[in-house]
């Protein structure tokens, strides 16, 4: 029998100070069964770090290669924006860029790694694709204050995030890097 996946409902105060970006957000995040904590917070982090009109999960799951997981549309369904998660292959990269004039890659991984595989092939426009690393220990850290009914408020400032959730403030980067190898 196959797993379904598991809902998480999230009440996020985002105060994006970076973007000024100041909302409530009301979000059920589907876990998929082979997703990982710190993929679904990184993707849940994502959607808040990128809000704006227009935003939605892919609606085809995180298995789709025609889509990325968060896009951003216009009205008439235009793709504005493809937001992707964790270690795309330089393949997928390339597509995103091709299919949308925008292109952000949110992450914990290894920036060798990155660089490393969207080195092995051509990726159109890959000096553009900004690339956003999370603090792996502060993923690890909200995932042990997460539940399935989270609220939490959402702090960006100056390239720190915040989440605090209760009585308790987590602090961790997030770091706006390359996967063109440079100083970073």
């Amino acid at each position: 029998m196959a797993q379904t996946a598991t809902m998480f409902h999230f009440q996020i105060e985002l105060s994006d100070v970076d973007r000024s970006v100041y909302e409530t957000l009301d979000l059920r995040v589907a876990r998929h069964p082979s997703e990982s904590m710190r993929y679904m917070l990184t993707r849940t982090l994502a959607y808040c770090l990128e809000y704006e009109e227009g935003i939605a999960f892919s609606k085809g799951g995180l298995s789709s290669d025609d889509e990325p997981p968060i896009a951003i549309r216009d009205l008439t369904g235009l793709l504005l924006a493809w937001i992707d998660i964790g270690a795309p292959s330089a393949e997928r990269l390339h597509k995103a860029s091709k299919a949308a004039p925008r292109v952000a890659l949110y992450t914990h991984t290894d920036l060798a790694l990155l660089r490393r595989e969207a080195g092995s092939r051509a990726i159109h426009r890959v000096e553009d694709i900004a690339v956003w690393r999370v603090e792996g220990s502060f993923l690890d850290a909200l995932e042990a204050k997460v539940d399935r009914h989270t609220k939490l408020g959402l702090l960006r400032t100056d390239g720190a995030l915040y989440a605090t959730l209760g009585d308790k403030t987590l602090e961790g980067t997030l770091t706006r890097c390359s996967l063109v190898d440079a100083a970073d």
